[in-house]
């Protein structure tokens, strides 16, 4: 199959968009019949460096329908499969596509760049392009189309550095991974390197092409043909122009899997060794992170604790199960320092022990009944720790941690073993700390600024309190508890980027009131009730 990358000019003077333009033009006219897969280049219709996300929109606007019916005429006239990106214009907005164009000319497949870079996500006050990304933050199995018997995968850009979604790419058997790029801050070696790997790692062909940036430009550049055994059959480096091989797309590479063992394919043979359970938490049960799940949302206070014993795993799990975005627990400490999650200091209420948690080693917790004060089918059900809670719902929720030893004085407060359980779990994301201790919180932030806090009631009854000091704080949450606020109160805290929660509502009345208020979660013991209410509140309003 003879390939060819297209590798051209890319100038960082914003001027020059149509002369870059033309020379693309002309580039297409210079493939030939010959030719059975023709990959270009990202942003086609972005052919040099823009200022602004209004001069990146103008480009588009200009050159998109151009692009769109020159790559369909190249393919119809070389008689060639062809893959180009350039935007795709949704009723949301533009998308970073890579569109699939068979020997006919006809449009039969489009990839959504899957990692969108931070300068598509921002907005344009940010200082980026607005793309519409909407669609990267749910799962989705990787892209696979195929044409001729030839089975194809893509990544875009900045899908290159997602190294964790080489391995999913490749239990999908790709022949051919079509790369449209730019990656304009990467040196020669470093794309090299970051090909090689790829293809080595599916077991595929990698059809890359990008822009050149000049003779003299360390960086972007290097359109290439990789082969499966990771051997750069073909790199343009800094040449303007277009590149040819062939190659045989069914050509896979089996090597020993393990001295002396029988051949097969490097993916097939790291699979069998492969130990999940040691990388990050990842797949389709992980949500959003907290900074981007929407709002408003409701949180099972102590989990779904109508239905199971308040901060158990069963709790927990219901809730999660049910689709909570949120779950919130509160944790306290044991005579020898473990953190176990219970909501009052005394065992009495929940347990059929009696006395302070933090009077009680672990083990001796361990020998008391935490479930048959709710009912005889939880009996026997032991307290949960905070590494349990973390290891079980991992990145699958959003954890509220109300920890009880901060508002205490006298206790040790755990600050350094507190984050590094959260971070061990790879949940600074998916998690934030509530306390009534406002020292505690700031002692905290300075141990991990990168966990969010929540400022939590200390008793005053004064509905600007809360606000007021989140702010002195630099907070960005609050958890308001009835009665002791008002729409002031909200008020100061949108005024000032702050979020409101509130506890606690059961009522789907109550709730709803919450929201109209705009409280932007709402803590439940009776989650799914609320949940139903809430919900049907967010469709009311959308229509």
């Amino acid at each position: 199959m003879k390939t060819a990358v297209v590798q051209p000019f890319y100038s960082t003077d914003p001027e020059k968009l149509d002369s870059c333009f033309n020379d693309f033009i002309s580039l297409c006219d210079t493939c030939d019949p010959s030719l059975d897969l023709i990959v270009f280049p990202e942003y086609c219709d972005v052919p040099a460096s823009t200022s602004g996300a209004g001069m990146f929109a103008d480009s588009v606007k200009k050159y998109n329908a151009l692009v769109r019916k020159k790559i369909s005429e190249t393919a119809r006239r070389c008689k060639a499969i062809v893959f180009a990106n350039f935007a795709d214009i949704t009723p949301s907005g533009m998308r970073n596509t890579t569109f699939a164009f068979d020997r006919e000319g006809n449009e039969v497949g489009k990839y959504y760049k899957a990692h969108p870079a931070p300068s598509e996500v921002k907005r344009a006050e940010e200082g980026g392009n607005a793309l519409d990304c909407s669609y990267s933050y749910s799962y989705a199995e990787p892209y696979i189309i195929e044409i001729e018997g030839i089975r194809f995968a893509f990544l875009t850009c900045y899908d290159f550095y997602m190294y964790e979604n080489f391995p999913q790419i490749a239990r999908y058997k790709p022949d051919v991974i079509i790369g449209c790029s730019h990656q304009r801050t990467d040196l020669h070696r470093t794309l090299s390197v970051i090909g090689s790997f790829l293809s080595y790692n599916t077991d595929a062909w990698l059809v890359r092409a990008a822009v050149s940036m000049g003779n003299d430009s360390p960086v972007c550049g290097c359109s290439m043909i990789c082969a499966p055994d990771g051997e750069i059959v073909l790199n343009m480096k800094n040449d303007v122009g277009i590149g040819v091989t062939d190659i045989d797309p069914h050509r896979h590479f089996k090597k020993s899997a393990g001295y002396k063992g029988k051949p097969a394919s490097h993916p097939d043979y790291i699979e069998e060794g492969r130990r999940p359970w040691l990388y990050r938490p990842a797949g389709s049960m992980t949500v959003l992170p907290e900074k981007l799940m929407p709002y408003p949302r409701v949180c099972a206070h102590r989990g779904f604790s109508t239905v199971a014993p308040e901060n158990s795993l069963p709790a927990f799990g219901a809730a999660v199960a049910l689709g909570a975005e949120e779950i919130e627990f509160d944790i306290w400490s044991t005579s020898d320092g473990e953190l176990v999650s219970i909501h009052d200091s005394s065992l009495d209420r929940v347990s059929n022990g009696t006395g302070k948690v933090y009077d009680h080693t672990f083990e001796e917790l361990l020998s008391l009944d935490f479930g048959s004060v709710v009912g005889e089918r939880f009996a026997g059900l032991k307290i949960v720790t905070f590494e349990e809670i973390l290891k079980k719902f991992a990145r699958t929720v959003v954890m509220n941690i109300h920890v009880k030893i901060w508002d205490k004085p006298g206790l040790d407060h755990q600050y350094e073993r507190i984050a590094s359980l959260i971070r061990k779990y790879d949940c600074a994301s998916h998690a934030y700390m509530m306390s009534s201790n406002d020292q505690s919180l700031a002692d905290f932030m300075k141990i991990a600024p990168d966990i969010p806090v929540c400022v939590g009631w200390d008793g005053s009854h004064d509905v600007l309190s809360m606000p007021e000091r989140a702010i002195a704080l630099g907070a960005k949450k609050i958890q308001l508890f009835k009665p002791y606020f008002d729409q002031s109160t909200v008020d100061l805290a949108k005024k000032n980027g702050i979020l409101c929660n509130v506890f606690w509502s059961d009522d789907p009345e109550e709730a709803c009131g919450f929201l109209d208020m705009g409280i932007d979660t709402i803590l439940s013991n009776d989650y799914l009730l609320v949940k139903n209410a809430v919900d049907k509140y967010k469709a009311e309003k959308i229509k």
